[in-house]
């Protein structure tokens, strides 16, 4: 078994996995990392299965300290990471001998880095995952859903002796917002004004700095529902719901399970992936597309990992 201390942490830096599934019935989030797609390539960068325990840190501001030589992962963001002072760029495993400290500062391409550990991070499963979800007070290191905090251990006990990796360029993840986020059409589409429906997907919408991993509001002209009062209905991850303000809301993995607001629709898990890569201020566009075509390209994407 390897470990680290952790020396500095935020509220933002959480043990994350795939997400809880089973249990919405309950009233459970899903909860889980928000950028899977760096998630994935993380965990692929030191043989785990894509849905292994992580370490999702938010904006840097974290750093810890190897105990013993080990082997870890970096994917996503680029928050400035440095080993003992030295640059560490994203997407490649690496050895962390004794005594060394990884410490990540600040955004400088993305919001999100995951670092990731052969075999995954110890903690114990909670409604059969690790992922933290602070609200619920569920998962993370001790299973009361608490981020994570200076003074604790990292542990993982998968094998530390293995060749390096580095994702090729081809295969990394375009953090940057140069096309638009796709968007299933939901079943309130037809309810909002024709003038909304043309604003909604020709306009840029800024990222309020209103966002945490609930959801993420979304500043603009405001959209106007016409249709009756809605009676609250399951929410499915991404679903763009749009309060009486107009300004709508993309609902993320820490969602609400049921709720009232109508809906333009739901991002697409690959939309999703982008859009939690994006700081406050970025300025963002929808695109509608049918499921059937969304469907074809997370099916297209998976794939990708299972010829690695």
């Amino acid at each position: 078994m390897s470990q680290l201390t952790i020396e500095a942490s935020t509220p933002l830096c959480l043990l994350q996995d795939a997400g809880r599934f089973g249990v919405r019935h309950l009233g459970v989030t899903q909860g889980g990392a928000l950028d899977w797609r760096s998630m994935s390539w993380a965990n692929w960068l030191v043989g785990n299965g894509l849905d292994a325990s992580v370490i999702e840190i938010t904006l840097g501001g974290f750093s810890l300290m190897a105990e013993e030589d080990c082997v870890l992962a970096l994917g996503g963001a680029d928050l400035g990471a440095q080993i003992d002072g030295e640059v560490l760029a994203p997407w490649r495993s690496f050895r962390l001998h004794k005594g060394q400290r990884l410490q990540f500062t600040q955004p400088l391409l993305g919001a999100r880095a995951y670092l990731a550990a052969p075999g995954g991070f110890d903690a114990p499963k909670v409604l059969g995952s690790r992922a933290t979800v602070v609200r619920e007070e569920l998962g993370g290191l001790d299973g009361m859903g608490r981020p994570l905090a200076k003074g604790q251990s990292l542990s993982y006990s998968g094998n530390s002796v293995m060749l390096l990796r580095e994702l090729p360029g081809d295969l990394r993840p375009d953090l940057s917002l140069a096309a638009p986020l796709d968007l299933v059409l939901g079943a309130q589409i037809g309810e909002f004004s024709g003038q909304s429906l043309f604003d909604a997907f020709n306009s840029a919408w800024i990222l309020d700095s209103r966002a945490d991993r609930m959801g993420i509001r979304l500043l603009g002209t405001a959209l106007e529902y016409q249709g009756k009062p809605m009676i609250s209905e399951g929410i499915p991850l991404g679903a763009v719901q749009v309060p009486p303000d107009g300004q709508p809301i993309v609902l993320l993995n820490d969602r609400q399970t049921i709720g009232g607001y109508p809906r333009l629709g739901a991002l697409t898990p690959l939309a999703l992936a982008r859009l939690a890569q994006c700081l406050p201020g970025a300025k963002v566009r929808l695109r509608p597309v049918v499921q059937d075509v969304a469907h074809r390209e997370q099916v297209e994407y998976l794939r990708r990992f299972l010829r690695r």
